[in-house]
């Protein structure tokens, strides 16, 4: 092998960043619903109910930042900084246009999406998802310009940028859950203000420093944001396919969630709680997925195949590591960490009940299932893990779930086995792949 890329001075400087970033980032959502549970199951439920949606559109979003990185991280290793710097303000353009969209689509039709995607459920429940869902959507625009400054920080090997901004945004929103929910007694209203204004001050955060002479991806270069068809077309490539995966997935998942919704607030409070501590244990699988991007987007447009090749497996193991330590933590202290959450006896017990399926499930397959195929995206290879994931959402996923809550009475344990038959099949076809070596075929500059 030539002279490596990447040292290991270099992937701890870009992994321990983004480890410290997908913690912080996971833990809004967790102090919402921590600090929310206090006004009630109802208001827990109203929060998970509009989450489930905006993870969705979020998802998209985070599809389009991922595009910008990898066309970004190829451009750079193909040593092209000028185009680097133009895909950075293109991307930012693409996100300003569609989180804009987006925004507006749910401020006219929140109560419409709420009630075609959960249908009849209690009346205090929708109120607090109301509520709850307009505010979250004035921030999109917001949050899609943190993502995309985030991604485009990645991809020059700088994750101590997104690190500090998330510090920034966590400090802001805890505070002001603390003070809005907890002083003034705002319940749902005070969690969506304070996550509204985290994600303002992480967004002027991110402009102001991509904005900055020095910085590889300056934004403030004449044009870099005005259209440009053929960089845009590049960005989509990538962009698209993955924006179809991971909203089909979270589509598959709203279904899913329509059905936990059919067993009550206990299960919907449980299966919210469990949700947001699972969140953790992935944390370290998450991080490095994001991690393949910069590397072996960078590996891919240098022409180093086999560098490629060998930081996809030693990244995978370590998030094999990662994951075997957060997921066997977990196991140890579930109880007393569900009973932080102040939940009903029936609701504590379903929460507990699925967490122990997932740290055990999660340790097995979940690497291959999602960090794994982020590898293939940033060669490029972006269609075919869209066709594996919309495939065994709908066929394993969707199906698998209805089958073992609903058929065999499982309840809302049958729709988390079900994602461990999807995580299983994807994972089996994403291995399939990466072995065949096609995928180092793939080139998106």
């Amino acid at each position: 092998m030539e002279q490596k890329l990447f040292s290991r001075e270099d992937l701890k400087r870009l992994i321990i960043p983004l480890v410290i970033e997908q913690t912080l980032a996971i833990s809004i959502g967790l102090f919402d619903t921590l600090m929310v549970s206090s006004c009630g199951e109802a208001a827990v439920s109203g929060v998970s109910l509009v989450d489930s949606i905006s993870v969705l559109l979020i998802q998209i979003l985070s599809a389009l930042a991922t595009g910008g990185a990898v066309v970004c991280s190829q451009y750079i290793g193909k040593q092209m900084p000028e185009r680097a710097r133009l895909s950075a303000g293109q991307l930012i353009f693409i996100m300003l246009v569609t989180s804009g969209a987006v925004m507006m689509i749910v401020l006219c039709s929140h109560r419409f999406l709420l009630r075609a995607i959960f249908g009849q459920i209690e009346a205090d429940v929708m109120a607090n998802a109301e509520i709850y869902f307009i505010i979250s959507a004035i921030s999109y625009p917001f949050l899609g310009v943190y993502n995309a400054g985030a991604a485009l920080f990645r991809a020059i090997g700088n994750s101590k940028i997104s690190m500090y901004t998330s510090l920034v945004m966590n400090v802001v929103n805890i505070g002001g859950n603390a003070l809005l929910i907890l002083g003034f007694g705002l319940g749902v209203f005070g969690a969506g203000i304070a996550t509204l204004v985290a994600r303002v001050i992480s967004a002027l955060v991110m402009v102001a420093l991509l904005m900055k002479k020095d910085n590889p991806l300056c934004i403030a270069t004449p044009g870099c944001m005005k259209p440009q068809r053929d960089v845009i077309g590049k960005i989509l490539k990538i962009g698209i396919p993955s924006g179809v995966e991971n909203g089909m997935f979270q589509i598959g998942k709203l279904m899913v969630s329509s059905l936990t919704a059919t067993f009550g607030t206990a299960a919907i409070a449980a299966n919210a709680v469990a949700n947001s501590v699972a969140g953790f244990a992935n944390v370290p699988g998450s991080a490095i997925g994001l991690a393949m991007v910069t590397v072996i987007g960078r590996c891919i447009g240098a022409g180093e195949k086999k560098q490629a090749k060998y930081y996809s497996r030693k990244l995978l193991g370590l998030a094999y590591m990662g994951m075997a330590l957060t997921n066997i933590t977990l196991f140890a202290i579930v109880h007393p960490l569900v009973s932080c959450f102040a939940l009903s006896p029936e609701a504590d017990a379903i929460a507990v009940q699925l967490l122990v399926s997932f740290s055990i499930c999660a340790i097995a397959i979940w690497p291959l299932s999602f960090t794994l195929p982020n590898a293939l995206r940033a060669a490029g290879d972006a269609r075919y893990t869209m066709g594996v994931s919309v495939f065994s959402m709908w066929v394993f996923r969707v199906a698998s779930s209805y089958f073992f809550a609903g058929t065999l009475g499982f309840g809302v344990l049958g729709v988390w086995i079900g994602m461990y038959v999807d995580w299983g099949f994807r994972s089996m076809l994403f291995v399939v792949r990466y072995q065949s070596r096609r995928w180092l075929e793939k080139r998106v500059v």
